[in-house]
C-alpha cells in the first residue's frame, strides 16, 4: 500500500470564524473533499493561494510532528491561523500510519536538533550518513535527510523542497521518490513550486489556483507553462 491517506473532507460547519485566515479562503469554504489516489501528490498554486496551510493542517491532523522552535512576540497574532487541523477528517486505507514533515523553513532548526542529541551520541549520525548535517551545505544535508528518512513505511508531507535544490538534485530527489514509492511503503503529498518535480510521472496535481481545488493536468500548470513560455523566447 502506497497511498495511506486515501482523502481529506473539511467540515465547513464547523469552521470557527469567516474572517480570518485561512478559513476566510474561499478555497477551504468551497472545497469539500480531496482524493488522493497517487503514492505522489502536488499542491501547486500562487503564493498565499493556501497549499501550504493546507499541507501542514493535514499532516497536523495525521499526528505528525513538525520540528519548529516556540515563536517570539509578534506585532500581530491570528489565533486561528493553525486551526484548520481541527475542522478536517482523514481517510485511512488500513489505519493511522507514521510520517514525517519536511518543511524549508524550518530545516535548520532540525539540524541542530540532530547535531546536539549526535553531541551526546555521535551513532545518531549514522542515520544520516555518518555526517553532521549542519556541516554539509543546505542542499546536501537536505538530500542526506531524504535518503534516510524516506525509507521510513509512512506519509511524508514536504513544503517546497526544492528551495535550497539545483536542478541536478532535483532530479536526484525524483530517484527517491520513485524508490521509495516503488517499495510500496511510502506516500508523499508535496507543495511546489518546481516544474522538475511536477513532472513526476502518474503525480496527481492539485491546483490551489482553481476554486473549488480541482486536479490538473502537468501542461496545464503555470510553473510548465511559464517556463516553456521563457525558454522559447529566451
Amino acid at each position: 500500500m502506497s497511498h495511506h491517506i486515501t482523502g481529506v473532507t473539511l467540515d465547513h460547519e464547523a469552521y470557527p470564524t469567516e474572517r480570518h485566515y485561512p478559513f476566510c479562503l474561499p478555497i477551504f469554504r468551497q472545497t469539500r473533499e480531496i482524493h488522493f489516489e497517487s503514492p505522489v501528490t502536488f499542491f501547486v498554486g500562487e503564493n498565499g493561494s493556501g497549499k501550504s496551510t493546507l499541507l501542514e493542517a493535514i499532516a497536523r491532523a495525521a499526528g505528525i510532528h513538525i520540528w519548529r522552535k516556540s515563536e517570539g512576540l509578534r506585532y500581530q497574532h491570528n489565533p486561528y491561523e493553525r486551526e484548520l487541523y481541527q475542522h478536517i477528517r482523514l481517510g485511512w486505507a488500513d489505519g493511522r500510519v507514521p510520517g514525517s514533515y519536511f518543511g524549508s523553513d524550518i530545516f535548520n532548526d532540525f539540524r541542530r536538533i540532530v547535531d546536539n542529541w549526535a553531541a551526546a551520541d555521535p551513532g545518531q549520525l549514522d542515520y544520516f550518513g555518518g555526517r553532521s548535517l549542519i556541516t554539509q551545505s543546505h542542499g546536501q544535508s537536505m538530500m542526506s535527510y531524504f535518503r534516510a528518512i524516506y525509507k521510513v513505511r509512512g506519509v511524508h508531507f514536504l513544503d517546497e523542497p526544492e528551495t535550497a535544490l539545483s536542478p541536478r538534485s532535483q532530479l536526484a530527489f525524483l530517484e527517491i521518490l520513485r524508490e521509495n514509492t516503488a517499495a510500496g511503503h511510502a506516500q508523499f503529498i508535496i507543495a511546489t513550486h518546481s516544474p522538475i518535480l511536477l513532472a513526476y510521472e502518474e503525480a496527481r496535481i492539485y491546483s490551489f489556483d482553481h476554486t473549488p481545488l480541482a486536479v490538473i493536468d502537468y501542461r496545464q500548470t503555470e510553473h510548465y507553462q511559464v517556463y516553456k513560455r521563457f525558454f522559447l523566447e529566451r
